[in-house]
């Protein structure tokens, strides 16, 4: 037993360069399951989002189906290079794949997390959290997801192949570093603020009860991503690789589990304050921030449900149950994430 242990830890350090060659049927069988799942749980989820939000617009909705759209190719990518599916020249569209994959999962990510902080932050000293936290992620994106990229198709070229597959072990574990505190420093903020707002809630009953669940399920997200860098630092690429995806579509769901208790508790204080108080307007501010994520303008509609439906952000989200609505979806307009981006 210890010595099949022993046997898939070894093979698992390898992969960084052409395929999988090794004679592992456990880690072969771990590939093509979490492969498999990721990519089930991408499906799910996008049906989820299109029978969720109303209206087709605004960064939260762009960068949550963008995310979920970029698990798709990223494990198609990898499960044709590590079983060499495509060979010879054919081999460099695995590598297009699993990398366009790769952007849009992990950068979209971020943005998912940047997005989230307007349901929170409000006022001049938010303006600018959000602000800096923006450019964080830009200039995060430029520097981190470049450099791997270079050197991953370096280490699958044949050019100086080990030149390359030793750069890539040093610039893998720094972009991963780098992309973790940034995911860290983004759910700090969020923490900090969902604290603060919820002690002064309305809602004081429930306010305690709430502000536990979302910080568990932050802690939750950041452990997987402590776990994924532990396997980076250990060097053992196909188990960070074949876990990455699922781990980001697992992470991707819970944020429909944030966003259904902060709707909730956005429209309960709404119904719960009183009508002329500093905490009011601060409130209000909140929910306009709410409908400003999810794609709407408070001149439009009257209730966030003209955006998301409520009913269907419980706490189980791959059992919703899509509903047809009535009301006609708005086309997505290439121009709102840009413009919502200059915010």
């Amino acid at each position: 037993m210890s010595g099949n242990t022993t046997s898939i830890t070894t093979s698992a350090a390898v992969g960084v360069s052409g395929g999988y060659e090794g004679d592992s049927f456990a880690l072969k069988a771990l590939i093509a399951f979490f492969a498999g799942l990721t990519i089930y749980n991408s499906v799910e989820l996008i049906v989820l989002i299109f029978a969720t939000f109303h209206t087709y617009s605004g960064v939260y909705f762009w960068s949550l189906l963008v995310a979920n759209l970029g698990l798709i190719p990223y494990a198609l990518g990898f499960l044709f290079k590590l079983f060499e599916v495509l060979v010879g020249d054919a081999k460099w569209v695995s590598l297009v794949l699993l990398t366009i994959g790769w952007y849009a999962m992990v950068t979209g990510q971020s943005v998912v997390l940047w997005s989230r902080l307007h349901l929170l932050v409000v006022g001049e000293t938010g303006g600018r959290i959000l602000n800096y936290s923006r450019w964080m992620i830009i200039v995060d994106a430029v520097i981190l997801h470049i450099p791997t990229s270079v050197v991953t198709f370096g280490s699958n070229g044949s050019l100086a192949t080990d030149r390359f597959v030793g750069a890539y072990n040093i610039i893998e574990k720094f972009q991963m570093a780098g992309f973790f505190v940034q995911e860290v420093i983004l759910s700090l903020i969020y923490i900090i603020e969902a604290v603060r707002i919820l002690q002064t809630s309305f809602q004081a009953h429930t306010s305690r009860r709430l502000i536990h669940q979302l910080i568990l399920v932050q802690v939750v997200i950041l452990v997987m991503d402590i776990a994924l860098l532990s396997l980076e630092c250990a060097s053992l690429f196909l188990l960070e690789t074949i876990l990455k995806g699922f781990i980001y579509s697992v992470k991707l769901k819970l944020e429909f589990v944030i966003l259904g208790r902060l709707v909730t508790f956005v429209r309960g204080d709404e119904a719960h304050r009183p009508s002329q108080t500093p905490r009011s307007r601060s409130i209000a501010l909140n929910q306009d921030g709410l409908r400003k994520s999810l794609g709407g303008h408070s001149e439009e509609v009257e209730d966030i449900q003209e955006f998301v439906d409520v009913n269907k952000l419980g706490y189980d989200p791959s059992h919703a149950i899509p509903e047809i609505s009535a009301r006609p979806h708005r086309k997505a307009d290439p121009d709102d994430l840009e413009a919502i981006m200059r915010t």
